[in-house]
């Protein structure tokens, strides 16, 4: 399922015009992306969680060359599976 997809299948279920599922999707996006952004986690029981996590800076090599290089500090944004979605997708 993509955006699009997502926003259709909102605008089915609630009767509503698909202009303003798409306001509200990206809404939703929208403030899920800050929250990130600002190093808070989300929520969302029986879905999972999205949390941020900082990778320390490392020596890696470049592929081409073999020269050892440092890779900087950097977070990256980590879904966390929860419970009951876990099962749903295990039946």
């Amino acid at each position: 399922m993509n955006k699009s997809e997502l926003i259709e299948a909102l605008a089915e279920e609630t009767k509503i015009p698909l202009r303003d599922a798409g306001t509200i999707a990206n809404t939703i996006l929208d403030a899920m992306s800050d929250a990130l952004a600002a190093g808070d986690s989300i929520e969302i029981r029986g879905f999972g969680s999205f949390v941020v996590k900082e990778y320390g800076s490392y020596y890696g090599r470049n592929p081409k060359t073999g020269e050892k290089i440092e890779v900087s500090p950097k977070k990256l944004p980590f879904f966390k599976v929860g419970k009951e979605l876990k099962e749903l997708v295990n039946k």
